[in-house]
């Protein structure tokens, strides 16, 4: 279906019934062209869907259908703000999964192959979607939670899936454990790690530290709860992200004006869901930076994302003049081998930012100080570096939080 007619398709399918989006937008809608679409309706932004929950607890207006239509509930994971609950239709939910099938299919996964999902079942939805995605193709889904890291190697040992799901860092975390148990993670048969939750699967430092790791392929993967899944590794190029243009129509913009970016040029993605009429999302204002680039094999204006998601909007740092980001700095750090979790420190309290950084250092390693020069060579300034012991710092199953900002 071309972007326009689903487009409106989505305003035919929602209005008025959705009360959010007709006070929006008004009752009736129709555009006759993208440029139409792009100039005529307004962005969605996460803070008014925030209010928007605040006034009318607890799931907001953005509901499409009375409420015992609706059968899944999920619950954004409040890493800027409180937790948003997102419900869904069955026939919403079943459109978050075929986006998640069209993310195993690029994956390289196929009925009959096998994958192992390490972490514990909350009210997230990639665990849920990507699972429940899994089994409705016809691979075996195995799940890992309530386990500790010891023992679901010991599972994946046993059963020996081709594929699993976790974050990079919980892949590195777990190549450490294995490491400890006298358990390299590259004999187990892991075809490939489909990574999510961080920009690291697409950071080339980490994906190859992983690769290495496991002698399996890495395929990076985003989405967010209020989306469902967008994008996955090219399977030709690990450095572009591939956006599901059939289930998203895409933009990227400039964060301050909100006009498009050139293609290269780093802005903001904006995503519209076409086919979650539910609780739809139009225009909506992610907070991801991403650099477009044009693809092959897709339609009239398609794009993907060269180098992944950069990181946030609200994430980046200016300290003496020169924009940090959290994948910039992972990938300095993950370049090094010997560092296990780090955390970076943003102290603010002063007159200018002040920067430095806490790395664990694996047993027998030493490399504060080759960890400073690196990333006064990338940066151009010190960034302290004060080494603990591992199990000093927290570590993440799910979403890292590795920056901390001092007021």
């Amino acid at each position: 279906m071309m972007p326009l007619s689903a487009i409106n398709d989505l305003f035919g399918a929602i209005l008025p019934a959705n009360a959010f989006y007709a006070a929006k937008l008004g009752k009736c809608l129709t555009v006759e062209s993208l440029k139409e679409f792009e100039s005529r309706v307004p962005f969605t932004t996460k803070d008014e869907l925030a209010a928007d929950h605040e006034a009318h607890p607890p799931y907001g207006s953005n509901l499409t259908y009375p409420l015992k239509r609706y059968t899944r509930f999920h619950q954004t994971s409040g890493t800027r703000g409180n937790p948003m609950a997102w419900l869904d239709d069955s026939a919403g939910w079943d459109w978050v999964l075929k986006s998640w099938q069209w993310v195993w299919d690029k994956a390289g996964a196929t009925p009959g192959d096998s994958a192992f999902f390490p972490f514990s079942f909350g009210p997230f939805i990639g665990f849920w979607s990507a699972f429940e995605a899994a089994t409705e193709m016809g691979i075996r889904a195995i799940p890992g939670g309530g386990l500790s890291s010891e023992n679901r190697l010991r599972m994946m040992e046993r059963h020996r899936p081709g594929f699993i799901a976790c974050t990079p860092t919980y892949a590195l975390h777990l190549a450490n454990i294995g490491k400890e148990m006298a358990l390299p993670v590259d004999v187990l048969g892991v075809e490939a790690l489909v990574v999510c939750g961080e920009p690291g699967g697409s950071i080339p430092e980490v994906r190859e530290r992983i690769q290495r790791e496991w002698n399996a392929r890495v395929v990076d993967h985003h989405g967010m709860t209020e989306t469902g899944p967008v994008t996955v590794s090219d399977p030709q190029n690990p450095e572009v992200l591939r956006i599901s243009h059939q289930a998203y129509h895409a933009e990227v913009i400039k964060t301050g004006s909100g006009t498009h970016v050139a293609p290269g040029e780093v802005g903001e993605l904006v995503l519209t869901t076409l086919g979650r009429y539910g609780s739809p999302l139009i225009r909506y204002r992610t907070g991801d930076l991403v650099r477009p680039v044009a693809v092959e094999g897709e339609g009239p204006g398609a794009f993907g994302l060269h180098g992944g998601i950069i990181g946030r909007a609200d994430d980046m740092v200016v300290v003496r003049g020169v924009n940090l980001y959290p994948s910039a700095i992972e990938a300095v750090v993950r370049g090094l081998d010997g560092i296990g979790e780090y955390l970076v420190e943003v102290d603010e309290r002063g007159a200018l930012p002040e920067v430095s950084l806490i790395a664990e250092m694996l047993e027998g390693q030493s490399v504060e100080s080759e960890l400073e020069a690196r990333l006064r060579a990338v940066f151009s300034m010190r960034i302290p570096v004060r080494a603990v012991r591992p199990g000093d710092l927290p570590g993440h199953e799910v979403k890292a939080k590795r920056w901390k900002v001092i007021r």
